[in-house]
């Protein structure tokens, strides 16, 4: 069993309650916007970072992180890429990319919605953990923390990280 922490869009922002969460999980899983390297050396410090880049990322971020992220984990395989849309408004060509690679597990960021949901026409499970940073116009700072087991995702939870304007301590 993997234990997986997911988030999105933190816009070159880390905290304490980011790392925190992420030192109890196997796998830290970033959906794209990191903003900064800074970002995800922080993060690979406690865990295992895997990641994509997005639309806002600069070429430092893009020589360390692909575009899209396709890979299996204890007998799931996962689809990643930042700008992806949901079931039935999928982005342009991300649909034909899911039926070819057949994934059980679609994530995808950028809409700094949080959203989790089923498509059962490609068989599969999408994912949006939201905006976990402070840069955007989501209100509540979110992720996604979830279990991996025989190609199950299991116990999956929204964790919430506070008011986007209001500013926990940041981690030097």
């Amino acid at each position: 069993m993997k234990s997986i922490l997911l988030l999105s869009d933190t816009h070159g922002y880390i905290d304490d309650k980011i790392l925190a969460h992420a030192t109890k999980a196997d796998e830290v899983w970033h959906a794209g916007d990191i903003g900064q390297v800074a970002v995800t050396d922080k993060l690979s410090a406690v865990a295992t970072v895997r990641g994509v880049y997005g639309n806002i990322d600069d070429h430092i971020v893009r020589r360390i992180f692909p575009l899209n992220n396709v890979f299996t984990i204890e007998g799931l395989k996962v689809y990643m890429t930042h700008i992806g849309g949901y079931p039935g408004r999928y982005s342009q060509g991300v649909k034909q990319q899911l039926k070819m690679e057949k994934p059980g597990l679609f994530i995808c960021g950028h809409s700094h919605i949080l959203k989790v949901m089923r498509d059962p026409a490609l068989n599969l499970l999408h994912m949006n953990p939201g905006a976990a940073g402070i840069h955007g116009f989501h209100q509540m700072r979110t992720m996604i923390r979830f279990n991996i087991l025989e190609g199950r995702i299991l116990e999956p939870e929204v964790i919430e990280l506070g008011l986007r304007g209001v500013l926990p301590q940041t981690v030097g």
